[in-house]
């Protein structure tokens, strides 16, 4: 008998994430797939969805300009419900700390379906850092019966939480799995893996630093603290900066102005699944604020610079490959110099070792999911 699955799809990192797990579900004969996307990120959830060929059978478009989290709570919470009537899934696949993955994951306790999640256990100790994923976190982590922790810790921090044990299973991220997959279609084509050729000439030896922003709670004075330092990094002639500018009016505009126009600075837009692997195996170093970002840079051996004061992915910092610099303009700068200047130093943390997966998480999460 098949079982049917329903997976809730809403941006960008939540389709990276997935897309390993949905197209090795689909691979099986005992299971039946249902992919609802609900495109809380309109653009950038399609062009993952492109790449790995995964068309929804479910598009609520719930997209809004300048909308408020309650607003699209509200819209989501009805919808999904709406979705899960017509649907009647077996169970329910959400992932991360999205607005999407909560209100997948209530909208489903609602109708007492199971609920799994992919990447469980993350903690940063701090609701309000990140905001406001971590409490959408701890709300699925109440509602879930299957826990796929990435990490051993990520797993301890349920058994904190009282989950029991044999709902928690420690698989690996599956951002390696799609980090690994996506770099392996980049070097096989050689229009992506070109890709990047201009900035190579245009800025011959000099090192690319890679930075994303992006977080909420960073908007503001924080945002106007990474300008500051970018300002002050770029100044160095053996530097330049690329940087793929967050469509969010709160980080494009200030970054705009703070840093258009400079010859060592890449302002582009943001890039395909794909293209922005191609930027990772470029950058030197890489300053984000991203969640997702921690996990892949090590996959490639690139040290992370975390601009938030908090993480709910320790692990990188604790194996050496991230260290958090907060939104502060001085810290950025210092440990960017360091990474710049320091060789010893830069070799520590390029070769730390990856703590988040081996690349086969994908096949650990689909085995439970069938065989529960």
């Amino acid at each position: 008998m098949q079982k049917n699955f329903l997976v809730m799809v809403g941006t960008r990192p939540e389709a990276i994430k997935l897309f390993p797990v949905i197209n090795q579900l689909k691979a099986q004969t005992s299971a039946a797939v249902t992919v609802c996307a609900t495109a809380q990120h309109r653009h950038m959830l399609d062009q993952v969805l492109r790449l790995t060929n995964i068309v929804p059978d479910i598009d609520l478009d719930v997209m809004r300009a300048n909308q408020t989290l309650d607003q699209l709570t509200a819209r989501l919470l009805q919808n999904v419900g709406e979705v899960l009537d017509q649907v009647r899934p077996s169970r329910v696949i959400v992932q991360g700390d999205t607005t999407t993955a909560m209100t997948g994951a209530l909208a489903a306790y609602y109708r007492r379906i199971p609920v799994s999640h992919v990447e469980a256990g993350l903690r940063s100790g701090d609701i309000y850092a990140p905001w406001p994923e971590e409490v959408n976190r701890k709300i699925i982590g109440t509602i879930a019966d299957q826990h796929f922790a990435p990490t051993a810790r990520a797993a301890e921090a349920l058994r904190r939480e009282n989950v029991p044990e044999e709902r928690i299973h420690v698989t690996g991220n599956t951002v390696v799995d799609a980090l690994l997959a996506a770099r392996s279609i980049v070097d096989s084509d050689p229009r992506l893996a070109s890709r990047w050729d201009s900035i190579r000439a245009a800025h011959g030896n000099r090192r690319i630093v890679l930075v994303t922003c992006h977080r909420r709670e960073n908007f503001g004075a924080g945002i106007l603290g990474i300008a500051d330092a970018l300002q002050t990094i770029v100044k160095r002639q053996d530097v330049a900066i690329v940087l793929p500018l967050h469509p969010n009016p709160n980080v494009a505009d200030v970054l705009s102005e703070r840093l258009s126009g400079h010859p060592r600075v890449e302002l582009i837009t943001p890039q395909d699944y794909t293209d922005f692997v191609g930027l990772l195996s470029l950058a030197y170093v890489v300053l984000t604020d991203s969640g997702g970002v921690q996990e892949e840079a090590p996959t490639f051996g690139k040290p992370v610079l975390v601009m938030r004061e908090t993480t709910e992915r320790p692990e990188g910092v604790e194996a050496g490959t991230a260290r958090l610099v907060g939104a502060d303009r001085d810290r950025i700068v210092a440990e960017t110099f360091r990474l710049l200047d320091d060789d010893d130093h830069y070799s520590a943390m390029s070769r730390a070792h990856n703590p988040f997966g081996d690349g086969h998480a994908r096949e650990r999460i689909v085995k439970v999911l069938l065989d529960a």
